[in-house]
């Protein structure tokens, strides 16, 4: 049913149809026939971060910004699902056309920018929800926060989601916000995990509650500089690393008519450097520190590659897209049948 869907779907605007699409699932979930579209996926359960999870087959952030989706996501068989990128303040994003689908490489462009309503929306409709699965919640910089300030900006999101959430991420990595990637590195790096540590124990505090604090890394990275993240992931005691988000480079997808859109990649042709990123730093953290393995899974022998390399869960976002949700128990089938 999905793959006569889709071919409706992508005839679509790209973003008219992810819109559409969501209006879709929160439709059917709300007439109780999200069942026809969501096949049944096995319970596998795995405990990691102090929290058992169905299956290892999360959903990863950037599907549903404001969490206006939770109940309809939720129900499609996920082991987790992730929610944002939010920031402090609400805002509209980077100019349209930001959305591009090369379905000739499987593969989907954006430069979004972290469009979104705002931590307050997403709170509020975190507490609306009646998902009982466990939820991630992915916090940013607003785009107009120097990168100077930026600990700010992710101070303010952790304080006002820490209660809410099952585990945080923290993104200093997508391409579409100017100089966030820099908070990756040296100094940048190592003050806002300090900050982050500090808000995290102080926050453990007031609400008798410990929320696990991940961070999302960038694949465009070689070996030195990754080894370099792992082990101030480490030394600042973050609870995991999601590994990894969009990447910048094209020559996987050379001479398609989208080649040159600004933007991060993902889908299939990021699979390759993100599956090297993820070797090294299941070598450098030598299972002292959970990863989450995302980038081009799009089957389930993608899925069980990212379980063999060393990632404890993996999340799907373009596979998703272009898959449906038969991925999620195909690739957890394959996971499971790899441990």
């Amino acid at each position: 049913m999905y793959e006569l869907i889709r071919k409706f779907l992508f005839k679509l605007n790209a973003e008219t149809s992810h819109e559409l699409t969501l209006d879709l699932l929160g439709a059917a979930k709300r007439l109780g026939v999200l069942g026809l579209f969501a096949p049944k996926v096995p319970d596998q359960p795995i405990e990691l971060l102090g929290l058992t999870f169905p299956n290892s087959v999360g959903l990863a952030a950037g599907l549903d910004k404001n969490g206006d989706y939770i109940d309809a996501l939720g129900s499609l068989g996920f082991g987790f699902i992730e929610i944002g990128t939010i920031t402090p303040r609400p805002q509209p994003g980077n100019p349209k056309p930001r959305l591009f689908r090369l379905p000739e490489h499987e593969a989907i462009i954006n430069r979004m920018g972290f469009n979104n309503k705002g931590v307050d929306h997403l709170v509020e409709q975190v507490k609306k929800s009646q998902y009982k699965g466990v939820l991630g919640i992915n916090i940013g910089k607003n785009f107009d926060t120097a990168v100077e300030d930026a600990d700010r900006d992710y101070e303010i999101c952790l304080e006002k989601v820490y209660a809410h959430a099952d585990y945080v991420a923290v993104n200093i990595s997508s391409p579409n916000t100017p100089g966030l990637r820099k908070l990756q590195f040296g100094e940048s790096l190592t003050s806002l995990l300090a900050t982050l540590k500090a808000a995290q124990v102080r926050l453990q505090s007031e609400h008798d509650k410990y929320t696990p604090i991940l961070v999302k890394i960038a694949p465009d990275m070689d070996e030195a500089e990754t080894r370099l993240v792992a082990s101030a992931l480490l030394e600042s005691n973050m609870d995991g690393v999601i590994s990894t988000n969009t990447t910048l480079a094209r020559e996987a997808v050379a001479g398609h008519i989208h080649a040159d859109e600004a933007g991060g990649l993902s889908g299939l042709p990021v699979r390759e450097a993100s599956n090297q990123v993820l070797a090294w730093l299941k070598d450098e953290l030598q299972g002292k520190m959970p990863i989450i393995g995302v980038g081009g899974i799009l089957d389930g022998a993608s899925a069980a590659k990212k379980a063999s390399l060393g990632a404890d869960l993996v999340q799907v976002y373009s596979g998703f897209i272009y898959k449906g949700p038969k991925l999620i128990s195909e690739a957890s089938e394959a996971i499971a049948a790899v441990r």
